[in-house]
């Protein structure tokens, strides 16, 4: 997941001054540790790289989502969802992804029910994707990658003043998570598809109004969700993550556009902006829950041997 480049409430300075600088990301290759099992060795993205400097947590984000391991939970509320198209403010190629933000002054455009107890407004949306259509989203599901996934960022007006507190703090950030499959053509997409060569190298910004990221969303209302974090520096665990059960379908040629876009400014050597994710984290003790039934029976005696079947979205 993506964060404005604009957190001043950091306390880690050093970390701050080598990756959050206003509207830039240190210069990175174009790629780093997939999420195919079979490629776990590759070199860690820079963006990855000296996080000793951070300190360690027990609920970093993404994590591997195992269907027969989550529990639903028949507390969870409907996820209401309310956007407003003409908060929508304009695009822009960060160096690292992609991001569409939006105006949040007001509860113009928000999210609430699902885990959350407060209105939660959309700050950002972003994507993250692969090389090729074998992996690229940042959380997993029984080991599953899809080729892109979608965040949607959203914060929590009600116990912060500003996006920047939230961020850094415990329930300070909601982010929806869809993931892309290979599939169909997406109408609502190819808007945000044609804005793309205006913004191919890094730090180019573009108006880019009135839009509803509602359109991204999977009819199926079910969802996943448990407590996590950033997933790009200061990896701060101020996220309650709301993964959709459902992907949505994009065609072939809209995820290829994805990977026009440049990690680079102009006049540097020309590096494409693909494998922009981070490696997956361990769930430690953490519970995910489901706001829908699923087929597994879960054992209630440690060690059983009985064997569960079921299908995986």
């Amino acid at each position: 997941m993506i964060v404005l480049n604009n957190l001043k409430a950091f306390p880690y300075k050093l970390l701050w001054k080598t990756t959050w600088n206003q509207r830039s990301v240190p210069v990175r290759p174009c790629s780093l540790y997939t999420c195919t099992y079979k490629t776990r060795n590759r070199a860690i993205h820079p963006l990855w790289q000296s996080l000793d400097i951070v300190p360690g947590g027990d609920r970093q984000s993404p994590i591997n989502i195992r269907w027969r391991d989550s529990v639903y939970d028949p507390c969870l509320k409907p996820l209401k969802i309310c956007y407003d198209p003409s908060t929508c403010l304009h695009i822009w190629n960060n160096g690292y992804s992609f991001l569409v933000e939006f105006e949040d002054s007001a509860d113009k455009s928000v999210i609430k029910g699902g885990p959350l107890e407060n209105n939660y407004r959309l700050k950002q949306f972003h994507f993250h994707w692969g090389a090729i259509n074998d992996w690229g989203s940042e959380h997993t599901v029984d080991s599953k990658c899809y080729p892109a996934e979608l965040h949607l960022v959203h914060w929590n007006a009600v116990k912060y003043e500003s996006f920047e507190d939230a961020a850094m703090e415990e329930n300070g950030l909601a982010v929806i998570g869809v993931f892309l499959k290979l599939g169909i053509h997406h109408k609502e997409l190819q808007k945000l598809v044609d804005a793309l060569p205006a913004i191919k190298h890094k730090d180019s910004l573009v108006e880019f109004e009135t839009f509803d990221p509602a359109c991204l969303m999977p009819s199926c209302p079910d969802f996943w969700t448990y407590s996590g974090s950033l997933t790009t520096p200061p990896l701060s665990e101020s996220v309650t993550w709301i993964i959709k059960k459902e992907p949505i379908e994009v065609d072939h040629n809209q995820l290829e556009a994805f990977r026009t876009l440049l990690f680079t400014p102009p006049g540097e050597k020309e590096k494409r902006m693909v494998d922009n994710f981070r490696p997956l984290q361990p769930l430690m003790n953490r519970t995910v829950r489901s706001s829908f039934h699923h087929d597994h029976i879960l054992s209630l005696h440690k060690g059983s041997k009985q064997q569960t079947q079921h299908v995986t979205p």
